[in-house]
């Protein structure tokens, strides 16, 4: 476990020393804000609740992150208690103020691609595309900043794609029920 903690911190320290740039950190730390407690995916879920076309993909995507919540930051955060990587590694510095959280899973991650996933899976083509890339890009904001090591992201990435296809499947299966029913 220490080597690969070794090995994600000289990740870091490659981030911070050759990606981060004057005019890319106020960028990544906007990214960044947008995934507080999933606000971005859940404003979108509620304006996709307003249209017809895309009401299905608003409640998808509320559920897809209220699953990630519970499942990653109540759950699986107070089950590892990971360490965040600025309080180990040398040399890294943080962009934002300390969480009061734990690392593992990364929550940005988790609710931004559970929102991505069902919106995908409910709308496919150019809107569940464009989800992907903002939760790609609020995932990487997190490594960007220094809050959370690359196994964090990636781990809250595929635990927030599983929320979200679970969400998609969920909602598929009511909006089919209702259908049967003549509703």
């Amino acid at each position: 476990m220490e080597a690969l903690q070794m090995a994600e911190g000289s990740i870091l320290l490659w981030i911070q020393e050759f990606l981060r740039a004057d005019w890319l950190t106020p960028v990544m730390l906007t990214i960044t804000k947008l995934g507080n407690m999933g606000f971005i995916w859940v404003v979108l879920s509620l304006l996709f609740l307003c249209f017809r076309k895309t009401r299905w993909a608003g409640a998808a995507g509320l559920l897809a992150v209220f699953f990630s919540l519970v499942f990653n930051n109540f759950f699986l955060k107070n089950l590892f208690e990971r360490i965040r990587p600025y309080e180990v590694i040398d040399g890294l510095t943080l962009l934002v103020e300390k969480a009061s959280d734990f690392s593992f899973p990364s929550g940005h991650a988790g609710t931004s691609f559970a929102a991505a996933t069902a919106f995908f899976w409910i709308l496919r083509g150019k809107i569940g595309a464009a989800a992907y890339v903002l939760a790609f890009l609020i995932a990487f904001s997190r490594l960007y900043i220094g809050i959370h090591y690359p196994t964090d992201v990636l781990c809250g990435m595929l635990t927030g794609s599983l929320c979200g296809l679970a969400a998609g499947i969920l909602i598929n299966k009511v909006k089919s029920k209702l259908n049967a029913a003549g509703n």
